[in-house]
């Protein structure tokens, strides 16, 4: 097996299409499995019957897992090849889904899940680093990751509208088994379409680092999501610390391990870091929303779930068209001005939300709702087509694992500083309008959550529980309100960072329209697995003959070809 330089063919064909969709599949998946169980939830605990604390980790480990995972993954796959990695990632996810669907214990589903997540974290960088590898055109390669953006964002919105169908027909396990299909078509359709790249001489894997890593991400995704559900706390506070104090160590690691899991060069290009950072913003001001729309929905509103998912939906429908409009933008004008205007979207759309009021209209919520979407649909996928395309091949798997866990953690973040800000005014708010004469106990109960506040006033006789109700649901938009200014706030911040550090890096964010990898070392094999001397890399699938360059290419031996800006000299 011989290690070659090459120049691969700019533009992507038929084939290479093709492997997009069938990447697109655990793209929807894995982000599906983030809310596909909130519907679930009561069936399978009225069957497996989990304790208070069995059911948090049955909802949360799958996250934990998959954000602790994320850079670990995306080195390994780099060092093993990306395609392997993903294949294996798909057999992992796919026989968990078994699993998980046919647990007979929680602790058995809470195994199941975490398994879902070491497979969602093989399978996610991978996808993106793929498409790195396919799509050498940078048009090609922005509107490639533009897809794959829409695909996840509408994975996590599609999950409860499909879990909520399914549990209509099938036992709770049904809503695991969808995963199968797709991961058994992924393992047939991969090794043809698909091409294998890993970084070469890449050393040993940096297994200190790998664990420095997890400690880092876990504890401080879990102190933070427990500090947004139960306020400060010793146990989430002492993880947090030592997340911090683990990520300083890692990051220290990098710096002097002669074989470093995460190349820390990729920061000191400033639009790789800046996508990096906005991209976690983004992702903070839309989960840390989404939660209290979804309960505005259902609890103020009086919708069922599935009423509320459905609702839900159609803002991510809506914008569907986003990702694609930015991408063709940014090709005109300069990508800082389009992502700060993506900023500027959503802050207006956010502010149009702070004006919500109980009895808003639907249109009202899902209009405000459709643009900060569409805003943040826009960052993100520039965003994400920006970091990917900067990164170099061979490091594209670390690139898409540190964009992944950036997201990660800013969802994180989100839920829980814009949950603890809506949910102090909440508290404040609800506080004189307890009825006189209440048991501490119902009364801590109203309290704490709206759900709480709407139990405590249905035990309440005539007008007590009814002046509770409309008290408790105005103090829940009060903090809705508050959060959604904050956001707006946060997406004023971001657009100014945009202009600021993004501004000249040119109407594609990188050098020219067309990358060429020419001098990169990297084994590259055809889809068949044979490694590639006389023949383009794997993802040039689609050769045109009587193109000047493919006749040069022809001609000339492997040893004195040239890079492609020599061969156009050469052609003209």
């Amino acid at each position: 097996m011989t290690f070659t330089s090459y120049t691969p063919r700019p533009r992507a064909g038929r084939r290479e299409w093709t492997a997009l969709g069938v990447l697109l599949l655990p793209c929807l998946l894995v982000s599906m499995d983030v809310s596909v169980l909130y519907f679930a939830v009561p069936f399978l605990t009225a069957e497996l019957k989990p304790s208070s604390v069995q059911q948090l980790w049955i909802l949360d480990v799958y996250g934990f897992v998959l954000a602790g995972l994320l850079i670990t993954m995306g080195a390994l796959g780099d060092r093993i090849g990306r395609r392997k990695l993903l294949l294996s990632g798909a057999l992992l996810f796919g026989l968990a889904s078994g699993v998980a669907a046919y647990a007979r214990s929680a602790d058995m589903l809470i195994a199941a899940r975490a398994l879902l997540g070491i497979g969602g974290a093989a399978l996610m960088p991978s996808t993106l680093a793929l498409i790195r590898n396919l799509f050498h055109d940078a048009k090609q390669r922005g509107t490639a990751v533009a897809i794959w953006s829409a695909a996840v964002t509408g994975g996590i919105a599609i999950g409860p509208v499909l879990s909520g169908a399914l549990l209509e027909h099938f036992w709770w396990g049904s809503v695991f088994l969808m995963n199968a299909p797709a991961m058994v078509l992924l393992l047939v359709c991969g090794p043809l379409l698909l091409p294998e790249f890993k970084k070469p001489a890449a050393g040993r894997f940096d297994l200190t680092g790998s664990l420095l890593s997890l400690l880092a991400m876990l504890p401080a995704v879990y102190g933070i999501k427990e500090i947004a559900r139960d306020g400060l706390a010793v146990l989430p506070v002492l993880a947090l610390l030592t997340g911090l104090l683990a990520a300083a160590a890692f990051v220290y690691r990098q710096r002097t391990a002669r074989h470093p899991m995460l190349d820390l060069e990729l920061f000191r290009n400033r639009g790789f870091s800046v996508s990096v950072l906005l991209n976690l913003l983004a992702m903070f001001a839309i989960v840390g929303c989404a939660v209290f729309f979804t309960q505005y929905l259902q609890s103020v509103r009086g919708m069922s779930p599935m009423e509320a998912a459905l609702w839900n939906l159609l803002p991510t429908l809506a914008v569907g068209g986003m990702a694609p409009a930015a991408t063709a933008l940014a090709r005109r004008i300069d990508r800082a001005y389009v992502i700060a205007m993506g900023f500027a979207v959503a802050a207006g759309g956010f502010a149009w939300l702070s004006w919500l009021e109980p009895g808003s209209a639907l249109w009202f919520v899902l209009l405000g709702s459709s643009v900060y979407a569409s805003g943040l649909v826009m960052v993100m996928s520039l965003g994400n087509e920006m970091a990917i395309g900067l990164a170099p091949p061979e490091r594209a798997g670390s690139a898409s694992a540190v964009l992944e866990s950036g997201t990660e953690l800013g969802g994180a973040l989100g839920m829980a500083l814009l949950g603890s800000i809506g949910n102090a005014v909440y508290r404040s708010g609800i506080g004189d309008a307890l009825p006189a004469g209440l048991p501490p106990a119902a009364s801590g109960t109203a309290r704490e959550t709206l759900a709480g506040a709407l139990a405590v006033a249905a035990e309440l006789p005539g007008r007590a529980g009814d002046s509770l109700l409309t008290a408790a649901r105005a103090a829940f938009t009060d903090g809705l309100q508050t959060a959604v200014l904050v956001a707006a706030g946060v997406m004023v911040c971001a657009a100014v960072l945009a202009l600021t550090l993004l501004r000249g890096l040119g109407a594609g964010g990188v050098e020219g329209e067309t990358e060429t990898e020419a001098g990169v070392e990297a084994e590259e094999s055809r889809p068949d697995g044979r490694c590639s001397e006389d023949h383009a890399p794997a993802h040039s699938l689609r050769r045109d003959a009587e193109h000047p360059l493919e006749q040069l290419l022809q001609q000339r031996p492997l040893g004195d070809r040239q890079p492609a800006e020599g061969f156009a000299r050469e052609a003209q």
